[in-house]
């Protein structure tokens, strides 16, 4: 062989590696860095109003929803020959709206019944992330898991289903994951990576490291001592309650009947011993002092919905029934939003007893949690100091220590029960599901309990699949869908052919969102920018018609929006729509699930009280009796907030003259008010 020949063989061997390496290492980066189209940045399918050439300017039109009173006849008539409801939903949270839409977008007839309110429950006590779980893909790689990673698989792909049907309420948010250990860094990194290389073409945005320097940039209340970096990974988030009630409502506008403080009181059998209906009692009047007659709905199937309260409605069909959830306590601390940055989370993966614990910004405060202990079952259960130290210990360990993590800090806190579920047909009864569960009882009662927020669309999936299955229900297209986004000038979006579509099916207010919609709201009404943002985020193109409902100010800006706490951006409009077009009832209504006041401050909620109850008094025409009930239960819920004891007592006329003696709370007393200044 010639000189010439061996040289090009070394060249050869020498080269193919090298290319290879080459060739893979530039998939990878261009994997990585490649340009995507992240849901919720595209523009508005509805482009926003403009003004006319005459001067004019017409806002929006959107479809009306039947009023809570016409709902309520609706579900009178199902007792008429030809009008049995095919589905009866009962529980409102986010599980239960979820079955409700997929069921009436896929030809059924509807209804949905909640005995208190929309997201009332679990649903409106999240910890607002739109997840995978990185836990899980851990627990998964090391014990080679096959059911938790499928959990995460799916969770991936519904996390940007929520992100694609309700932009303007879910979001994407970077985490960080701080490392004390240089070890700890291709540890992490191979496991982000995993989460980004198993989320696919769900994936928002690849997960990236951060030298300690650039860490302490991202987020400068982190500690220095012990840290060589940090991992950054996306999640989703998004406004738990909110979304709950446009679910409910988007079902509602495609002819659902949906009802909250609507309680089940009996269930109905046929001679078969096959469940057949439902006695049902509206609970708002006995708010105003009178009775209340009770309403028999009769439907061919019905779904158990109710979370934490799954086993009582069981119960109503088998009193010798087993429960089979096991409720675990999860408690949730907010903090001031200079605790962390605006959009950035943080997680810590290896707390003192091995939990997880998030730290993220939210509404611009920070909410810190969750604790994970077992716990009875009440509708509005207590915080207990135990988990709140707990919480507030933990945060302090990986914040700068010249940072005074204060319990006065905590400006609210509360407990969600996540029902958590055993599987009666499973051979060992004592283990819990991991994810959800469906069951067909004998009488025909199918019950979806367990899971989590994530998965909460594919959940109702299954779940009406199974009703379709066992009842032989007639599913068939929807023609002549109703408009969600107000105009003919579009396609709403999903193709209503029978199948499931809820992957598709946009909810209220997100057709004619953008990031900008913001702007036109200011140039238009004259509101605040923090409030024209906050009503963009929370309602979506809806929002022009919350904007409208605001109360003019005759000064010169803003033109319109009164502040029901001057701490946040929340608006007298929104308590005005909340009544007209969310179904809103009580205060506790407003305060915790169409606003999120009572979420990110307890004493604000109790200072906003009086202006709210005006306004729902004005709506509702309440008489002073009411309005006094209204108070009374308000400052009750909010001790479940987190209200100071001292607070309890607290009068309407107290609040309003300004008299509130605050002389011994905590918050009070945390800050310097009689100092002098020093001698120059």
């Amino acid at each position: 062989m010639s000189r010439l020949s061996r040289a090009a063989g070394v060249l050869r061997r020498v080269a193919l590696p090298t290319t290879a390496v080459a060739v893979g290492g530039g998939a990878l980066l261009y994997y990585s860095y490649r340009p995507r189209d992240i849901p919720g940045f595209e523009g508005p399918a509805v482009p926003p109003p403009i003004w006319g050439a005459d001067g004019t300017f017409e806002l929006p039109r959107f479809p009306c929803i039947k009023t809570r009173d016409e709902q309520l006849a609706e579900l009178k008539k199902s007792t008429a020959a030809n009008e049995e409801y095919d589905v009866l939903v009962i529980g409102g949270g986010a599980t239960g709206a979820g079955v409700a839409l997929d069921a009436v977008t896929r030809g059924l007839k509807v209804a949905m019944v909640e005995r208190d309110d929309f997201s009332s429950g679990t649903s409106s006590k999240s910890t607002k992330l739109v997840h995978g779980g990185v836990r899980y893909l851990e627990k998964a790689v090391w014990n080679l898991d096959y059911d938790q990673y499928k959990l995460v698989k799916e969770a991936l792909k519904e996390r940007k289903y929520f992100l694609q049907t309700a932009p303007h309420l879910s979001s994407w948010l970077p985490i960080m994951l701080p490392l004390d250990k240089w070890w700890k860094a291709p540890y992490y990194w191979a496991g982000t990576k995993f989460y980004d290389f198993l989320a696919g073409s769900e994936g928002i945005e690849s997960s990236y490291f951060l030298t300690k320097s650039k860490a302490i940039d991202a987020f400068p209340m982190l500690k220095r001592t012990d840290l060589v970096g940090a991992l950054v990974y996306y999640d989703g988030a998004h406004n738990d309650s909110r979304m709950n009630v446009s679910i409910a409502m988007t079902a509602a506008i495609f002819g659902a009947t949906t009802v909250n403080h609507a309680e089940v009181t009996g269930l109905l059998k046929n001679a078969n011993g096959r469940l057949c209906g439902a006695q049902i009692r509206d609970r708002i009047p006995e708010r105003d002092g009178k009775s209340s007659d009770e309403i028999t709905v009769k439907a061919k199937c019905i779904i158990n919905c109710t979370g934490p309260f799954t086993d009582s409605i069981r119960k109503l069909d088998d009193q010798e029934c087993e429960d089979i959830v096991a409720p675990a306590s999860g408690v949730h601390v907010i903090l001031p939003g200079y605790y962390s940055p605006g959009q950035m989370g943080l997680i810590d993966p290896s707390t003192s007893d091995g939990r997880v614990i998030f730290f993220l910004p939210w509404q611009g405060n920070t909410i810190a949690g969750t604790t994970d202990e077992p716990t009875n079952i009440s509708p509005n259960p207590l915080p207990d100091e135990k988990s709140i130290q707990w919480i507030l210990n933990e945060v302090s360990h990986y914040l700068s220590p010249d940072i005074n993590v204060r319990r006065g800090d905590v400006l609210a806190a509360w407990s969600g029960i996540r029902p958590l579920v055993k599987d009666p047909k499973a051979k060992n009864t004592q283990s819990v599901v991991r994810n959800h569960l469906i069951h067909t009882a004998q009488s025909g009662l199918i019950t979806c309990a367990g899971g989590k927020w994530t998965t909460y669309r594919q959940m109702a999936e299954e779940c009406v699949d199974e009703a379709v299955k066992e009842f032989n229900l007639p599913i068939k297209p929807f023609f002549n869908a109703p408009r969600v986004s107000g105009t003919e000038a579009i396609d709403d979006g999903a193709i209503l052919d029978g199948s499931c579509q809820t992957h598709k099916v946009r909810l209220v207010g997100a057709h004619g969102f953008s990031k900008t919609l913001f702007i036109h709201l200011i140039q238009h009404f004259g509101i605040e920018t923090d409030v024209a943002k906050h009503l963009t985020e929370s309602y979506g193109d809806r929002a022009w018609s919350v904007a409208a409902l605001c109360k003019a100010t005759d000064r010169r800006f803003p033109a319109k929006g009164e502040r029901i706490s001057t701490l946040y951006p929340f608006v007298d409009g929104e308590i005005r729509y909340a009544v007209r077009h969310e179904y809103a009832q009580t205060a506790v209504d407003v305060l915790a699930r169409r606003t999120r006041l009572a979420f990110l401050n307890a004493q604000a909620s109790l200072e906003a009280l009086p202006k709210i109850i005006d306004i729902m008094a004005d709506e509702l025409k309440w008489d002073s009796r009411r309005q006094e009930t209204e108070w009374k239960d308000t400052v009750s819920f909010l001790q479940s907030m987190g209200l100071p004891e001292p607070m309890l007592t607290t009068t309407r006329k107290q609040v309003e003259k300004g008299k509130l003696d605050f002389s011994s709370s905590l918050e009070y007393k945390m800050y310097s008010r009689h100092d002098k200044p020093a001698d120059e």
